[in-house]
This record gives structure tokens, C-alpha cells and sequence, in this order.
């Protein structure tokens, strides 16, 4: 028996904690209760039950949007259009309200986010675009649409009715914080257990090597970038039910958010790494952040700065602890 054997059979605590804390959802909860138990000590009102189902209903549309976002972003992509195609389809929605029930309203929203999305996956994926690229025209193309569809104002004709998917709540938790779990809970399974989701993570991985062993790569290539813009529009609806208000500029920066929470969750942007469930932790994290300065009264123009300096941080801390613990 060797002296590294012995240390290591005398040791398995360590082991065990070594190993644990190489998981990452390991490490994002941890991180996401230190944040807690900080600005608990802060704030008074951090851990209130009022403050914590506000927090809860705050990380709804983002959380939506990340879901999508992490679909793309573990293919090695990006979409930096989810902001401008939720502002679409949201006016799309307000305007198909007028003329037909609320659930084709939505169905017909969703459909043109997934179409959208459609068109983005094949331009990148069957004409060898740059996904930045692609995702950045979109983005300025729905945006632009956005505002000729609705006059350039806001469509406040919303039934009231539409507020029923927010406002009503099964054994006291909201129906849209239920979609929001119920949501990631089934990406989890898919990403997990199904072979379209290892599929997704090979490609990302090795695009080539995924073709050579015969995973039908265009089609879970081009699939992520529907979920997103479909998603992009499931996350809008609920904003607009909140509202009963349709407006342009809605999901402005919806992009920038989504895409810090999933690399917050642990999820490389070459793809191929990541993870649902630190995706989740990621948005619980920036809602947390955001919630936690508004308490303090941190004056909005230092709220940017203050929730950049914490993602940079918090990513350096990740990667350097993942570093060590996963050489």
C-alpha cells in the first residue's frame, strides 16, 4: 500500500466533501444561501414572507427565458433576440386578443416565438451563419416590427381575465411560480434522461464527432433556438397578464439577464457544460441580488455596477473552485 492509498483510505470524509463540493449544484447552493444569509443581515425585510414570494414572482419571466437560453447556450450558440421577440410576440398577443379567446390568443403567440426561432436555428445551422450575428439582426427586426405592429403604443385593451394565470394560487403558491418549477423540472428530465437531451449536450460538445455517430445533429442543433423564442414568448405573457398591458418596449435587456443567469449557473458559453438546475440557482441568485439593493435603497444608476462587480466575482470564485476540485 502506497502513502498516497493509505492517506486517501484514511481520509474518506474528505473524499466525500471533495467530491460534493466538485458537484455544481453543490456549489450553487451554497453560493445562493451565503447571498441569503448576507443580505438577511442587510436588510430586515429580506427574508419576510412578503419579500420572499415578491422574489419568487420576480424571478418568473427571467427564469422562463433562461430556460430556453440554456438550451441554446449548451450547443455552443447564443440568442441575443429573446428580448426583442418577447416584445413581438407580445404585441402579436395583445393584438390576437382583440379578435379570439385568450388560449389561441396565447397558442398563436407562442407559435410565431417558435417560428421565429425556427428561422434563426436554420439560418445558423444550415447556412453556417455566426450565431451572434444572426441573433443580433433578429433582434433588431422584431423590435422594429414590435413598434409598427402596435402604432408605437401600448395595448391596454388585455382582458382582465388573462390575470387568473398569476394571480391565483394552488395551496398558497402562485400558479405562475408552479409553471416556473413545473417548467424546470421538465427541461431537467429531458436535459437528463431523454437521448435528445445528451444529444444537445454532444453537439455542443463536438458537433463532428456527434454527426460521425449518427445523432441527427441539424435537427438538436436547430431545436434549442425554438424552445427559446417559444419560451421568449411564454415568459411575455405572463408579464402581460401582470400588466394588462402590451407594450414595445417590453423585454428590453430581457437578454443580457437571461444570459448572465445561466452562466452564473455554471454553463460554459463554448458549450457543452451546464446545467438546468444552475441555471435555476442562477436566476434565484440575480433576482436575489437585484431584491436585496432595492431593500438597502441602492439608487438604480449603482445597481448596475454593484450586479456586474457580483457576477464577475461570483463567476471568478466558481471557476476557480472548480478548477481545484475537478482538475
Amino acid at each position: 500500500m502506497t502513502a498516497d492509498t493509505a492517506s486517501q483510505r484514511s481520509s474518506p470524509g474528505r473524499s466525500i466533501g471533495r467530491r460534493l463540493i466538485g458537484r455544481l449544484e453543490v456549489r450553487m447552493t451554497l453560493l445562493a444561501l451565503l447571498i441569503a444569509f448576507c443580505l438577511s443581515f442587510m436588510s430586515p425585510y429580506f427574508l419576510t414572507q412578503s419579500n420572499i414570494f415578491n422574489m419568487l414572482d420576480q424571478s418568473v419571466v427571467i427564469g422562463i427565458v433562461a430556460v430556453g437560453m440554456t438550451f441554446v447556450i449548451l450547443t455552443g450558440g447564443i440568442d441575443l433576440s429573446v428580448g426583442s421577440v418577447a416584445g413581438l410576440t407580445g404585441i402579436i398577443l395583445g393584438l390576437a386578443l382583440r379578435e379570439m379567446p385568450i388560449v389561441p390568443a396565447i397558442a398563436l403567440a407562442v407559435a410565431a416565438g417558435g417560428f421565429i426561432g425556427l428561422v434563426s436555428g436554420l439560418l445558423i445551422n444550415v447556412f453556417g451563419l455566426a450565431a451572434f450575428v444572426v441573433t443580433l439582426g433578429v433582434m433588431a427586426i422584431g423590435r422594429s416590427l414590435a413598434y409598427i405592429l402596435s402604432g408605437q403604443t401600448a395595448i391596454s385593451t388585455i382582458p382582465d381575465a388573462m390575470q387568473s394565470i398569476v394571480y391565483t394560487t394552488v395551496l398558497g403558491v402562485p400558479t405562475n411560480v408552479i409553471f416556473l418549477l413545473a417548467l424546470y423540472l421538465a427541461a431537467f428530465l429531458y436535459l437528463t434522461y431523454t437521448k435528445g437531451g445528451r444529444t444537445i449536450y454532444a453537439v455542443g460538445s463536438n458537433k463532428e464527432a456527434a454527426r460521425a455517430a449518427g445523432l441527427s445533429v441539424l435537427f438538436y442543433a436547430v431545436l434549442p433556438y425554438v424552445i427559446s423564442g417559444a419560451l421568449s414568448a411564454v415568459a411575455i405573457t405572463f408579464s402581460i397578464a401582470q400588466l394588462l398591458s402590451a407594450d414595445p418596449l417590453m423585454g428590453n435587456a430581457m437578454e443580457l439577464d437571461a444570459i448572465a443567469a445561466v452562466v452564473i449557473g455554471g454553463a460554459s458559453l463554448y458549450g457543452g457544460r451546464g446545467s438546468i438546475i444552475g441555471t435555476l440557482f442562477g436566476v434565484f441568485i440575480m433576482v436575489m441580488i437585484r431584491n436585496g439593493l432595492n431593500l438597502m435603497g441602492v439608487s438604480p444608476f449603482w445597481q448596475g455596477t454593484a450586479i456586474g462587480t457580483i457576477i464577475i466575482v461570483a463567476l471568478l470564485a466558481e471557476r476557480l473552485v472548480s478548477s481545484k476540485v475537478n482538475p
